[in-house]
Parts: C-alpha cells; sequence; structure tokens
C-alpha cells in the first residue's frame, strides 16, 4: 500500500508542478516534456532488465550449482550463529542465509552486477517461507533494507569518476564514504530490528561488529600507503580477482560433490531469464513516476526549498549543491550518477560540493529501484514498513554525508 501512495504522488506532484509552470511562466512545452520522458523511461526500464538477463541467467546458474552441490548449505551453517540473531524467523541451515552472505558481500566489495541476480536469489528462497505471498515477512524487509543502506567497503566506481574529471586525489572520499555508508547501515538495522523487537546486544552480533572494525582499520591503513594510481588499479584488481574467484569456486565445488555442474547451470540460468521477465512491470511503474517527478522541476523545488530553510535556521547551505545527488539516489542510481559527475564538472572535483556529491553518492543504494525489483520479482505488493525503514537508512545517511563532509574538506 506505500508504494502505491508513493507511485500516485509522483505523478500528483509532477502535474501540480507543471500546471504551475505552465500557468505562472508560461512555460507550454513543459507536459511534451513529461509524455516524452514517460516514453524514455519506459524504453529505459526495459533496457534495464534486458541487461540484467545475462548477468540473472550467469549468477543464477552459479547458484544452482551451489544448491546442487550443497555449497550454499555450507554457507547456511556457518552464518547461522549471526544471522539467526537477525533472521530470527529463517530456520537455521535454510538454502536463504547462504544466498543473503553473497548477495551482502557482493555488494561490499562493490560487484554489482553479481548483488542483484544474488539478492533476487535470496528474495525467492525467503518468499518460499512465506505464507503470505503478497506480503513482505519481517527477514525479508531486513535483508532488502540492509540492500538499501548500500553498505560498501571500497567505491571503486566513484573513485574512477573523481579521477577521469581530474582530482588531485580522487581516493580522498573513501574514508568519508566508508563512514557514511557504515552509518546508513546501522541506522537501517537498528530501525528493521526495533521494529521487529529484534535483541541486537548478543555475543555473535558483538564479535561480528569487531571483526568488521578490525576489518575496516586495516583497509583504511592499507589504502593510506599506496598512491592514487595505485589504489585505482589494486582496488579493480581485487575485485575482479575475487568475482571470478567465487565463480571458479562454484564450479570446482560442484565437481567435487560429483554433480552434473553443466546442467545445473543451463537449469538455473533458466530462472535468471523468466526472473528478469517478471521484473519489467515494477521497473516500468517506478522508473517513470520518478522521470515525470524530476522532468517536472519538483526535485529542483524541493532541493531549493531545503537550501531556503537551513538559510532561514543560520545554517550554512553550501551543501544545498550536492542535495540533487543525495535525494536521486533514492530514486535512481545512473541519474544520481549523472548528477554526481555533473556537479563535479560544474563545481570542480576538488571542490566542496563536488566532494561531498561523491560521499552522498555512496550514503547509500537506491531504495525504489531495489524495492521494485526485490519484490516484484517474487510479486510482494504489500512492503509493510519496508519503505519507512528503508527511508530512515537513506535519510540518515544523507544526513551522515553532509556532517562528514564538512569535518573532512570544509
Amino acid at each position: 500500500m506505500v508504494l502505491n501512495y508513493i507511485w500516485v504522488t509522483f505523478f500528483v506532484i509532477a502535474f501540480i508542478v507543471a500546471l504551475v509552470r505552465l500557468i505562472f511562466m508560461g512555460d507550454t512545452e513543459i507536459f511534451t516534456e513529461l509524455v516524452n520522458s514517460t516514453f524514455d523511461s519506459s524504453k529505459n526500464a526495459f533496457q534495464i532488465s534486458l541487461g540484467l538477463t545475462g548477468i540473472l541467467a550467469l549468477w543464477l546458474g552459479l547458484m544452482k550449482i551451489g544448491e546442487n552441490s550443497g555449497m550454499i548449505n555450507a554457507l547456511s551453517r556457518w552464518l547461522s550463529p549471526v544471522f539467526c540473531r537477525l533472521f530470527p524467523e529463517i530456520p537455521k541451515g535454510h538454502p536463504a542465509m547462504g544466498s543473503i552472505f553473497m548477495n551482502l558481500s557482493a555488494n561490499m566489495l562493490g560487484l554489482d552486477n553479481a548483488a542483484t541476480p544474488l539478492g533476487l536469489k535470496a528474495m525467492k528462497e525467503l518468499q518460499e517461507l512465506n505464507p503470505k505471498k503478497d506480503t513482505a515477512t519481517n527477514p525479508m524487509i531486513m535483508f532488502l533494507v540492509i540492500n538499501t543502506s548500500g553498505l560498501i567497503l571500497i567505491p571503486v566506481s566513484i573513485m574512477m569518476y573523481r579521477a577521469q574529471l581530474g582530482a588531485t586525489q580522487p581516493t580522498d572520499i573513501f574514508i568519508p564514504t566508508l563512514l557514511t555508508t557504515s552509518i546508513s547501515t546501522l541506522v537501517g538495522i537498528t530501525a528493521v530490528s526495533i521494529s521487529q523487537h529484534i535483541n541486537l546486544i548478543c555475543k555473535p552480533i558483538l564479535i561480528l561488529i569487531s571483526c568488521i572494525s578490525l576489518f575496516f582499520a586495516g583497509l583504511i591503513w592499507v589504502f593510506t600507503q599506496v598512491s592514487r594510481e595505485e589504489m585505482g588499479v589494486y582496488s579493480t584488481l581485487t575485485a575482479n580477482i575475487l568475482l571470478f574467484s567465487i565463480i571458479l569456486l562454484f564450479i570446482v565445488w560442484g565437481l567435487w560433490k560429483k554433480i552434473n555442474v553443466y546442467n545445473a547451470f543451463i537449469e538455473g540460468a533458466k530462472e535468471g531469464f523468466y526472473t528478469a521477465v517478471r521484473i519489467i512491470p515494477y521497473l516500468v511503474a517506478f522508473l517513470v513516476g520518478i522521470a515525470v517527478f524530476r522532468t517536472s522541476g519538483a526535485m529542483d523545488m524541493l532541493v531549493n526549498g531545503i537550501a531556503a530553510t537551513a538559510d532561514f535556521c543560520g545554517l550554512d547551505t553550501s551543501f544545498a549543491g550536492a542535495l540533487p545527488t543525495a535525494l536521486m539516489k533514492t530514486l535512481s542510481g545512473s541519474a544520481a550518477n549523472g548528477l554526481m559527475i555533473d556537479t563535479m564538472t560544474q563545481y570542480g572535483a576538488d571542490s566542496f560540493i563536488g566532494r561531498m556529491s561523491c560521499v552522498a553518492r555512496g550514503a547509500s543504494d537506491t531504495t525504489f529501484y531495489i524495492l521494485a525489483v526485490y519484490f516484484g520479482s517474487v510479486g510482494i505488493t504489500k512492503t509493510r514498513n519496508a519503505v519507512t525503514c528503508g527511508l530512515i537508512a537513506d535519510a540518515s545517511g544523507i544526513i551522515a554525508a553532509i556532517i562528514i563532509s564538512y569535518l573532512f574538506f570544509f
């Protein structure tokens, strides 16, 4: 129901703003632009789904090998002490635990192409445990919010954009982005835990947090010891080695367990094709809604309103230039990337606004895209408090990005 209200709101606000522009500003082209945006975004939604087809087929094929060989079950048993606290309603040893771990690992390493198929596989397995097939379960909500919070260890793509646009030190946003996305994830998990009455103060969770903190500290130390050229090379190389190693691990494990890996892969790849087809209507719906909201000028009005409020309260308004990127990342990843690049081009890659836009882009993930794709793939229409918790994580990420950017760059 929440998605219904949000989707309708996009169109209503877009129509009102366009009407105001027509009547008071004489903008006779605005409705033509709105209609064109619906065509363009519909086409874009199909192209995104088409582009996902091959990736989904590849990774769901590999996941089927892992499932048939028992690799996913082995991961599930290994992760039970921690994941059983975050997902108490998932039975111990259920394959969904392994799929969730693989998805979160891919996200943290910035392997977007691998993360989406693995996430869809996890949602399908969670749906098998769902007694109400149209309603999101507690584990689904927790899983989705962790995804939307966008925890990532190495923002490779953002650093590469900075390098291409002439940043003196493209990696200077690494630590601020890491801190920001960690805060977003922590707030998102806390929000879901409170709503689901999950106790996070327990030994396995505390041990996990300690291990992650030590890993972050080591990673930060390593990245402070290399040059910007070396960081770009090492980051990309590490990600690609890990990605190919994961692919090889699935195949070798399957051979070790003496299963027919080729047939298992084909079986899983077929699921990838059907999944890509199922998400097309959900993508079209949301991308069209987002497109008309942007084209009408409503996003610009929102940004200007926030800046005016900050100025009225006597606050510095330098952050306003980064707000379009910060707000757009909730709606569209590609649009947020475009706005981030545009901001760095306009103000300079090493400017305060240019750096803040990069930190804001890496603060969290595209909530509404993930909602549309993940829930759409299994037919969930009643999202309960998933949107609310996801937006809380997004808001905390935006606020953290602004504050941390002031601390590091202002």
